[in-house]
């Protein structure tokens, strides 16, 4: 692992952090997402501070050292929760997120075909998830994927961190990540800013209640 990785991976407990790309009005994709198109129209630009990369995961990785470090960080988490929407959308990673990790796909119903790859259907809630998750993380963080997910973890209190990737772009329309929380504050605490290549890294802790 790499140390910056390790520095903010801290100690065994296992957290569960939020990593989105976002437009400075809140979008994470464009129109018109679907399965094989999940950034939607135009939502690539989100992801260009990413490298152009192919099968291998770790082909994406930044040349610049603020986006290098976010993106290490990634890789070095132990478990992966998704919304079976996003998972879905992105053809289920063909069952290998990064590294062979567990992934953790939140549905009511699980289809009658099995996950593929390392992926299982977590069909009894986001609390029973989260403790999925953490279980096979080996102590390290849980990369959370997708915005209802997100919200559903703000909403049970169970989302630790959120790095976003602030782009310098006002998309319109498409699909923003924080539609549908309820009413009333979720305070943050700013950890970390990095400046990358065409992007701000934003590192928040969610403050908990009481």
């Amino acid at each position: 692992m790499p140390p910056h990785a390790a520095a903010i991976q801290g100690g065994a407990m296992s957290r569960v952090v939020l990593y989105m790309s976002m437009s400075v009005d809140g979008f994470i994709a464009g129109p018109d997402d679907a399965p094989g198109r999940g950034l939607g129209v135009g939502g690539e630009r989100l992801h260009a501070w990413l490298a152009h990369g192919g099968v291998d995961p770790a082909s994406y990785r930044p040349t610049d050292d603020a986006g290098a470090t976010v993106f290490d960080e990634v890789m070095a988490t132990g478990a992966v929760i998704t919304g079976r929407r996003t998972f879905e959308f992105a053809d289920g990673w063909a069952g290998d997120h990064h590294d062979g990790v567990p992934i953790f796909v939140l549905t009511r119903t699980a289809p009658a075909e099995p996950a593929p790859g390392s992926a299982h259907y977590a069909t009894e809630g986001i609390a029973s998830c989260v403790a999925q998750a953490k279980a096979a993380a080996g102590g390290r963080d849980i990369l959370l994927h997708g915005a209802a997910t997100a919200q559903e973890c703000l909403r049970a209190g169970l989302l630790d961190e959120m790095e976003l990737q602030l782009v310098p772009v006002l998309m319109g329309r498409g699909r923003r990540l924080f539609d549908h929380l309820p009413p009333g504050h979720v305070e943050l605490d700013l950890v970390r800013a990095l400046d990358g290549r065409d992007v701000q890294h934003l590192r928040f802790r969610v403050r908990s209640e009481g």
